[in-house]
């Protein structure tokens, strides 16, 4: 009786793992990811998200240039929308953008920044998020 017991346990077990596997593997992606737009060597120090889910603009540094790079992704690309990536040196007057219609990602935008505070954010149709003074150093 006892090894009969053992036996349900193991397939008990076994079965709801590979269910549990199931559930986290078909869940609907929640954000953005960055893949890497901004080119190598730049990896993401920063990042925020756009109201309702529509996408998530990444702050990236590269420490080889000096150089801090913005891009803002959509969550779910489809058809063209206003979307703009844009980035600063916290002490400039002057914005660097990259704003139009796309279907996945505005930017990359460029700035160098090395030791400095950055202000940078992002949108997406009429979701705008920003960030000011941060990423200092």
């Amino acid at each position: 009786m006892r090894r009969l017991f053992s036996r349900a346990a193991l397939i008990g077990a076994a079965v709801a793992s590979a269910a549990a596997g199931t559930i986290a593997v078909a869940g609907p992606a929640s954000a953005a990811t960055y893949g890497g737009q901004c080119g190598t060597g730049y990896g993401v120090v920063n990042q925020l998200s756009l109201p309702n889910g529509r996408g998530t603009v990444f702050l990236t540094y590269s420490s080889s240039t000096g150089k801090n790079c913005v891009v803002t992704v959509r969550t779910n690309p489809g058809g063209a929308t206003l979307m703009e990536a844009s980035l600063r040196r916290s002490s400039a007057s002057t914005w660097a953008k990259d704003s139009g219609s796309y279907t996945t990602y505005a930017g990359p935008v460029y700035v160098s920044a090395a030791g400095r505070c950055v202000d940078w954010g992002g949108t997406i149709g009429t979701a705008t998020e920003f960030r000011y003074g941060t990423n200092c150093g």
